[in-house]
């Protein structure tokens, strides 16, 4: 039996970063190649064990609910027109047996606060976080599968981390930490954004975490932290003071598609492994003239 049965998408952020693209469109919507960033995460979910999608919503979200929901309309149309393997790729964004839950973040206040909203959901059992602008690829297991089997081996909570450079260290939460196993650690403590002077390490947690239903209680009386918002970090902080926490560094590979370079890094790597466009993409890239094409585009942007 999965012991990891749950996972909670916050997907209520503004995504200012991809404004204008994401004025009305969720930036978890945002494809990459033939599929929004959101089925992503969903898919690495549900293969790690999970059942249950809980999806943490907020104004202009509507699409997110409307994309794992049955279209009838279109798989008529699809049918009709005899299009059975586009048919087969509609009806089978999510298995059968998965379920998907919206909850409305009625308001902004941080990551944290969008977890506890999931609380109703959850109920007491573990269950996973994921933060679907963290597209996270891996030619072995899937990450969040990775962790559950870190977190079944040893009953505790799992963060995902990964080395940064230290002059971006202030974009991440950074964990104090020491190696106890194959890239596995042990968390001493935790820090939200510090300045590269302050930060214990460069290990940043990356949108992936395994928690335990503690979480909760820890978080109705976090009091606000960086960015004035109600931050999971400093309440997975407070947890070491009570039990075990791990981080694990996984193996695979991150595209930070929350910026506009990993997300465009992300669309050629994942196109240059699609399976109907590789190899006329691939020729595409080898045919660019890059020495020459990159003044005349800077010129046109400029």
């Amino acid at each position: 039996m999965k012991s990891i049965k749950k996972a909670v998408f916050p997907v209520a952020g503004m995504g200012t970063r991809f404004l204008p693209a994401t004025k009305a469109n969720p930036k978890e919507m945002l494809p990459v190649v033939d599929k929004p960033l959101i089925q992503y995460a969903a898919e690495e979910a549900v293969a790690a064990g999970v059942d249950t999608l809980i999806f943490v919503t907020g104004r202009n979200k509507r699409s997110i609910e409307d994309h794992f929901d049955t279209a009838y309309e279109l798989e008529k149309e699809l049918e009709e027109r005899d299009k059975v393997k586009m048919l087969k790729v509609v009806r089978e964004i999510l298995p059968p047996e998965v379920n998907c839950v919206f909850i409305r973040q009625s308001e902004a206040l941080g990551l944290g606060h969008a977890v506890l909203c999931a609380r109703p959901v959850v109920g007491d059992e573990p269950f996973a976080v994921i933060l679907a602008d963290d597209l996270l690829t891996s030619d072995d297991k899937p990450i969040l599968s990775q962790m559950v089997e870190v977190y079944d081996f040893h009953k505790c909570p799992v963060l995902g981390v990964q080395e940064v450079p230290m002059e971006d260290v202030h974009q991440y939460g950074i964990v104090d930490a020491k190696l106890s196993g194959d890239r596995t650690y042990d968390v001493a403590g935790m820090v939200e954004k510090p300045s590269q002077e302050d930060a214990p390490s460069n290990l940043a947690v990356v949108g992936r975490y395994i928690l335990p239903a503690k979480i909760f209680d820890l978080l109705e009386t976090q009091e606000r932290g960086a960015g004035n918002e109600i931050q999971l970090t400093d309440a997975i902080a407070r947890l070491l003071s009570s039990q075990r926490v791990l981080a694990y560094s996984f193996e695979g590979k991150r595209f930070d598609c929350g910026s506009k370079l990993g997300y465009l890094q992300a669309q050629v790597e994942f196109a240059l492994a699609h399976e109907e466009v590789s190899e006329d993409f691939r020729q595409y890239l080898l045919s660019l003239d890059l020495g020459h094409a990159l003044p005349q585009m800077k010129s046109a942007s400029g």
